[in-house]
């Protein structure tokens, strides 16, 4: 399963976008770090400076060398600072500044103790404060009797307000506020493929993948955990809760084409962790693809 030049460049082309805020042209430079009691958990870019100089009460936003937006030192508690954030952008909202609140859905993205020094905060929108957000993404996997195996894939639904259409893994979710990794996994894996938990927790950690992108939503830098999932050969999953229209039982190989090119047909991030799958099973390796350790690199860069 050697990769082909166009297709390893098609692969580089993706990591590219996957971490474009490290790329020349990015708001990188002008960034000031989003800091809470001391930790820094985002990056605030140059537009939201003067909207959030109108919050003085909750926001300190500092010029010069060591530059930073840091919430209020009165505000002491993880609910308070949550709560003064949202309020904001609710306010944001009716003013339509940005697109992105206007699909808002009030789900909260967790960023306290469990993977940060305590305490700290609960972010509705990250994009626009550059806060870390993590999710959880399966590989979902069946070996056949001769030795290869296949990967379910699923296709997302025409509704999604992201990358409709597009493939996705098996399963994949972020993690909100309140729900650790392998319970967020055991969740969505019972409701968006239908997939029992006495076959969710034989889910294997297959470590993570990391990335920062930016667009005109904000700054995102995320952190995917991944699980591999062997599944029975007569196990087929289901459309549960409609986030997924059809899932695909694909050889590796037809999965490995896929992940590639400006017109792929994957959602980027869930290229990323079939990429990473690739690696990790010993099919992509640096005698078979020159561009190998280009590849390891671009899944695991931190902000």
């Amino acid at each position: 399963m050697a990769g082909s030049r166009s297709w390893a460049e098609g692969v580089l082309q993706l990591l590219g976008k996957m971490n474009s805020f490290h790329m020349q042209g990015s708001s990188k430079a002008l960034c000031k770090p989003f800091v809470v009691e001391g930790t820094e958990v985002g990056m605030v870019q140059p537009r939201m400076f003067a909207l959030l100089g109108r919050y003085p009460k909750l926001f300190q936003v500092s010029d010069g060398a060591g530059g930073r937006v840091e919430i209020s030192s009165q505000l002491h508690s993880y609910q308070q600072r949550s709560a003064a954030i949202e309020q904001v952008l609710r306010e944001w909202r009716q003013e339509k500044l940005f697109d992105s609140l206007s699909k808002w859905r009030n789900e909260k993205f967790s960023f306290d103790s469990l993977f940060l020094p305590p305490p700290n905060i609960a972010v509705t929108l990250p994009g626009l404060f550059g806060v870390k957000s993590y999710g959880v993404h399966v590989n979902g996997f069946v070996r056949h009797g001769h030795g290869e195996m296949s990967m379910w894939v699923g296709r997302r639904t025409e509704s999604k307000e992201t990358y409709p259409g597009r493939l996705d893994n098996l399963v994949a979710g972020g993690l909100s506020a309140g729900l650790g990794v392998k319970e967020t996994l055991i969740k969505e894996c019972e409701e968006e493929a239908c997939i029992p938990k006495s076959i969710a927790t034989t889910a294997k950690p297959a470590g993570t993948i990391s990335y920062t992108y930016e667009d005109e939503w904000g700054v995102f830098p995320e952190c995917q955990f991944i699980y591999d999932l062997e599944l029975p050969a007569e196990f087929v999953p289901e459309v549960g809760d409609g986030e997924v229209q059809e899932f695909y039982l694909w050889p590796l190989e037809k999965v490995k084409e896929a992940i590639s090119g400006s017109d792929s047909e994957f959602k980027p991030n869930c290229a990323m962790v079939v990429l990473d799958f690739l690696i990790r099973r010993g099919i992509l390796h640096a005698d078979n693809e020159r561009c190998y350790h280009q590849f390891i690199e671009g899944l695991h860069r931190e902000l």
